[in-house]
C-alpha cells in the first residue's frame, strides 16, 4: 500500500498544480469577488464535475481505510487506489486541456494572486502534514492519551502498515477543494489585502496632489467609456500633455497602478476610465482621484446580475456627478434616456451631446449629415452656439458617432476650436475589439468582439445592413443581463434577422433564445446555423459561397469563465 500512496503523492502534484491554476484563473476573471464566485461555481459545476467526484472517491477512499482488517478491506482498497491513480491522470489530462483552452483572458500572476496561492499551498502542506503526522504519533503512543486527545482512534487500523492508509483520499479531497480554496485564501487573506491596497490608494493620492493644476475628467457608462477615453486622448494631446487609464483598467487598483506607475509632474490632464459592477464601485473610484469633470457614456441594462435593477446602475453611474466639484462640467449622452431621467436631480453645468433629433430635447452638441461607407464616416458638428464643422473619421457605426461628438465636445470646451479639431478627428483609430474592421482577402472582419450589450449589439447589426455584400453576424449573445438575459438575447436575435443574411450562433448558452428571436421573424433557417466553436462558425463563413464582398461582424466574444 505504501507504494501505492507513493505513485498516488507523485501523481497528485500535477493534478493538484492545474486544478488550482484554473480555478484561480476563474477567480481572478470573476474579481476577486467572495460574493460573486459561489454564483458562477453554481452556474459552471457540470464543467467541474470530475472535481465533485474526485471529492467523492476521495470521501469513500477513506471509509475503504477504516474498514477492519481481513480480505474484504484490501479488495476495497486495492479497487479505490486503481480508481485514485486514474482519477489524478484524468484530472491532469482535463485541467491540461482547460488550460489550453482558456486564452481569451490571460492568466496574470499578479502579487495578489502570489499571495493567495501561497495561503492555499500553506493550508494544503498544514492539513497533510497533520494527517501523516497525528496517526503517527497516535500509533507510537503506548498509552491512549494521544488518541483520547486527538479523537483519531478510528484510523489506527490505516495507521498500521507504518504510513497513513487513508492519506491518498486526503490527497483527492484537497485536490476536490480547488474549487473553494480560492475564496478561503481570499477571506484569510483580506486583512493582508487590505492594508497594502490602503498603502498603494495613499499614495496615489500623494503623487496626485505633487502635480499642481492637473486636470482630471472622470469617464464612466454602461458601454463606450473606453472608446471615449482614447477618443478624448486622440483630441486633447494636440494641445495638452494628457495620462489615461491603460487598456480597460477601470476599477480602483487599476487606477492606482496607472498613477503611481505612469504620472509625471509635466502632465496636465488625467482622463480616468471609472467602471462598476455594483452600487458604490464609482464612488470608491472618485474618492480617489476626485475628477473636476465627468463624462457618462451611456446607462444601459449592463451587470444586471449584480446591480440587480436599472435605478441601481443609474445611481452608480451618476456617482461621478456626485463626485464634481462647484463649477465641473459634465459631459451627458443626450441619446440615453435614463441619463435624461436621472440629470434632472443635477445642477451640475451640462453639457449634452446627440444626434440631431435628440438635440430638439436637450440643447447642446449635435450630430446630423450622418454618411457612413466602408472607409469610414462623415458628419457635421454643431455647438450650442450654432456653429458647425464638417468631420472625417475612419470609424463606422452611428453609436461611434456619437462617441465621437462626445470627445470634440469636452475638447471644444478645453479651449480647442472645431477647425482645430478636424485632423485629430481623422487620426482616431478604432480601439481593439470594438467595430475595427480588418480586411483578409474578399472578407471584411468587423470585430466587436470586446463586449456587448442591448444597446450596442443592436447598432452594431444596423451598422452591418449599411454595408453592400453578404453580411454575416457571429455571435455567443449576451451575459450579466439576470431574470432578463433571454429577453434581450431574444430581441438581439429579432434585429439580427432583419440586418443579416447569414447568423451563426456560437455556444449553447445563449442559443436558444436568440435562435427564436431570429425565427420570430420568419428568417431562413437554412441561413441561421448553430456552433459549439468560434472556429467552426469562422470556417462556415469563409466557405460561403455568393456574388459580393462578404462582411462578418463578431459580435461579443464571452471570456473564459463562460
Amino acid at each position: 500500500m505504501i507504494i501505492r500512496t507513493i505513485i498516488a503523492a507523485i501523481l497528485a502534484i500535477p493534478a493538484y498544480c492545474y486544478a488550482l491554476r484554473y480555478n484561480m484563473h476563474m477567480f481572478q476573471l470573476n474579481g476577486y469577488k467572495n460574493d460573486e464566485h459561489p454564483k458562477w461555481l453554481r452556474k459552471n459545476l457540470r464543467q467541474q464535475w470530475l472535481l465533485v467526484f474526485t471529492g467523492v472517491l476521495g470521501i469513500l477512499r477513506i471509509l475503504a481505510s477504516l474498514l477492519p482488517d481481513g480480505l474484504g478491506r484490501s479488495i476495497a482498497l486495492w479497487t479505490a487506489d486503481v480508481l485514485v491513480i486514474l482519477t489524478l491522470l484524468l484530472v491532469r489530462l482535463v485541467y491540461r486541456a482547460m488550460k489550453r483552452l482558456n486564452t481569451k483572458s490571460k492568466f496574470n500572476y499578479t502579487p495578489r494572486v502570489k499571495r493567495m496561492i501561497t495561503t492555499i499551498v500553506l493550508l494544503t502542506v498544514f492539513v497533510l502534514a497533520a494527517c501523516i503526522l497525528i496517526p503517527l504519533l497516535s500509533g507510537a503512543a503506548k498509552s491512549g492519551f494521544i488518541n483520547l486527545v486527538t479523537g483519531w482512534s478510528l484510523f489506527s487500523n490505516a495507521s498500521q502498515e507504518g504510513f497513513p492508509g487513508f492519506l491518498p483520499g486526503v490527497i483527492l479531497l484537497l485536490i476536490s477543494l480547488q474549487l473553494v480554496f480560492n475564496l478561503i485564501s481570499n477571506v484569510i487573506n483580506h486583512p493582508i489585502e487590505k492594508g497594502i491596497n490602503q498603502h498603494y490608494i495613499n499614495d496615489a493620492k500623494r503623487k496626485l496632489k505633487s502635480v499642481p493644476g492637473l486636470q482630471i475628467i472622470g469617464v464612466t457608462g454602461s458601454y463606450g467609456k473606453t472608446s471615449v477615453k482614447f477618443y478624448l486622448q486622440t483630441l486633447l494631446q494636440g494641445k495638452y500633455n494628457v495620462l489615461v487609464t491603460p487598456e480597460s483598467y477601470n476599477t480602483p487598483m487599476g487606477i492606482v497602478k496607472t498613477i503611481r506607475g505612469s504620472l509625471k509632474p509635466n502632465h496636465e490632464i488625467f482622463i480616468c476610465e471609472m467602471g462598476a459592477r455594483h452600487v458604490g464601485d464609482i464612488k470608491e473610484d472618485t474618492d480617489i482621484v476626485h475628477p473636476h469633470h465627468g463624462v457618462i457614456t451611456s446607462v444601459g441594462p449592463q451587470h444586471l446580475e449584480t446591480f440587480h435593477s436599472m435605478e441601481n446602475i443609474q445611481k452608480t453611474k451618476f456617482e461621478l456627478a456626485d463626485a464634481l466639484p462647484e463649477g465641473g462640467k459634465l459631459f451627458l449622452n443626450g441619446d440615453n434616456e435614463y441619463i435624461q431621467q436621472q440629470a434632472k436631480n443635477y445642477k451640475n453645468k451640462i453639457f449634452y451631446y446627440s444626434d440631431a433629433e435628440s438635440a430638439k430635447r436637450t440643447a447642446g452638441y449635435h450630430a446630423k449629415d450622418v454618411a457612413v461607407s466602408q472607409l469610414g464616416t462623415e458628419f457635421t458638428v454643431v455647438t450650442p452656439e450654432g456653429e458647425e464643422e464638417r468631420f472625417q473619421m475612419r470609424l463606422v457605426g452611428a453609436h461611434n458617432v456619437i462617441n465621437v461628438v462626445g470627445a470634440i465636445a469636452v475638447a471644444h470646451q478645453f479651449g480647442m476650436s472645431l477647425k482645430e479639431l478636424k485632423i485629430p478627428v481623422r487620426r482616431i483609430q478604432p480601439v481593439e475589439h470594438r467595430m475595427k474592421m480588418r480586411e483578409q482577402g474578399n472578407v471584411t472582419i468587423i470585430d466587436d468582439a470586446y463586449n456587448s450589450n442591448p444597446v450596442g449589439s443592436k447598432a452594431a447589426v444596423e451598422t452591418l445592413a449599411m454595408f453592400d455584400g453578404i453580411r454575416i453576424l457571429v455571435t455567443p449573445g449576451m451575459v450579466e443581463l439576470g431574470d432578463k438575459e433571454d429577453e434581450y438575447n431574444f430581441k438581439f436575435g429579432t434585429y439580427a434577422a432583419d440586418c443579416c443574411d447569414y447568423i451563426l450562433i456560437v455556444g449553447k448558452k445563449n442559443r436558444e433564445s436568440i435562435y427564436q428571436g431570429v425565427m420570430s421573424k420568419n428568417f431562413p433557417e437554412e441561413r441561421c446555423k448553430t456552433f459549439d466553436k468560434l472556429e467552426e462558425a469562422l470556417s462556415f463563413a469563409y466557405a460561403i459561397k455568393g456574388q459580393g464582398h462578404k462582411y462578418v461582424l463578431l459580435e461579443n466574444d464571452l471570456p473564459d469563465n463562460y
